[in-house]
């Protein structure tokens, strides 16, 4: 058949499933299969929910196992988690938010993350959020911000990555995906996340009370903030924040200075996974590694070429684990520690990416097959991933955020 037959067919097979797997994941709401509201926390074990709760007590800490918490809300640990958040800052009075609307608008998002995705689902959205709240601690930071900013800081790392797909920029423009065309093949990915967000924001009412020039100003500044995710972008962004600390010329007294902080902080926390403990660096590492594996499994089977870091017999996790934190997670946290300094968080994340990138270069030599990336190593220093969820963007092959 000519090529334009079998290229469409390919499309609309490739429709046909991803359009399969929203409906599955729509549906999950109309089975009654997972419990969708913050509401739904009464029905959990009271012992689960004291133990959730003294997780909270430690919610800064940088050990912080989000998995753990996730386990112990039943699968709520995003929507548990921003509104703990949002109360430890005051910000339902600052701002003076509508529980029940809050609620609304923090159940629709974590409900708009796919839970089949490997990686980009609701807990990495979770994880991104405790890590900003780390971020936004920090003592060059902490005493600057100011209730928006802190405000915009959670809610685009909570909504960052919402109804990601699974699949990078590339496979959606060769697939001539809808969202590739609506957004002209730039940032599309970035730019969906975003303007779900504020049709969620808008449905939910919960700016609804706010002077519409504030509550507009919120929408643009939360898509300033998500579109700094796209890994693409990461030159610019890494050059323009080296290019400051070297001329010492950051003024935080400045609206637009502090905006431009909370998307590096956005980016830090987006790819933070390899600065975690190994224990829960290398989950990470696997997960974003096999949501890579699967796209290039639809490829193989659409008669697609195998994107960067998709193959799973010529892309171990080891190796791709190594370059994402070579060249995207190391300049990045080299330049925030230039910032945060002195800073013992900082000092512990440099510690900890280093012991983890080491522990990878390892395991390149010594696991040869993938098969063994994904089993339990057990190995001579007790420490696991390395987990930058982008796992590479620097092959532009996840233009997407990386993890």
């Amino acid at each position: 058949p000519p090529q334009g037959e079998v290229e469409s067919c390919t499309r609309r097979k490739v429709k046909r499933l991803l359009s399969f797997q929203r409906y599955c994941h729509a549906s999950r709401l109309l089975r009654g299969l997972v419990p969708h509201t913050p509401g739904s926390l009464h029905l959990l074990d009271d012992d689960y929910l004291g133990q959730a709760g003294h997780m909270l007590s430690k919610v800064s800490a940088w050990n912080f196992d989000i998995f753990l918490f996730d386990r112990l809300t039943n699968g709520n640990s995003l929507v548990t988690l921003m509104c703990h958040l949002f109360n430890v800052y005051g910000l339902i009075h600052h701002f003076q938010l509508d529980m029940v609307k809050l609620h609304r608008f923090l159940g629709m998002v974590q409900e708009d993350y796919h839970s089949q995705n490997p990686y980009h689902n609701a807990v990495h959205a979770a994880d991104v959020t405790q890590a900003m709240y780390c971020y936004l601690k920090e003592p060059k930071l902490a005493g600057q911000l100011s209730p928006l900013d802190v405000f915009l800081g959670l809610m685009a790392a909570a909504a960052h990555d919402v109804d990601h797909p699974g699949v990078n920029q590339p496979f959606l423009i060769k697939t001539r995906h809808h969202l590739a065309s609506l957004y002209q093949n730039t940032s599309v990915l970035e730019s969906h996340h975003w303007r779900s967000t504020v049709g969620m924001l808008r449905e939910s009412g919960l700016l609804s009370h706010l002077p519409a020039d504030m509550s507009q100003d919120i929408e643009q500044q939360l898509g300033s903030l998500i579109l700094a995710t796209d890994i693409s972008r990461q030159n610019e962004f890494l050059l323009t924040f080296r290019e400051h600390l070297d001329n010492q010329d950051l003024d935080l007294q400045l609206a637009s200075h502090r905006h431009f902080i909370l998307q590096i902080a956005l980016k830090c926390a987006d790819v933070c996974n390899p600065c975690r403990v190994w224990e829960l660096s290398r989950q990470w590492s696997e997960r974003v590694c096999e949501e890579f594996y699967r796209q290039g499994d639809l490829e193989k089977k659409f008669d697609l070429e195998i994107s960067p870091l998709c193959n799973q017999q010529a892309d171990t996790v080891p190796a791709i684990q190594t370059g994402f934190i070579s060249y995207i997670v190391e300049p990045l946290f080299e330049e925030w520690q230039r910032f945060t300094e002195p800073s013992l968080l900082s000092q512990t994340m440099m510690g900890h990416l280093h012991k983890n990138k080491a522990r990878w270069s390892r395991l390149r030599f010594t696991h040869p097959t993938s098969e063994s990336q994904m089993q339990p190593h057990v190995e001579e220093d007790p420490e696991p991933e390395g987990g930058g969820g982008g796992g590479g963007g620097g092959g532009g092959g996840h233009e997407e955020d990386v993890p």
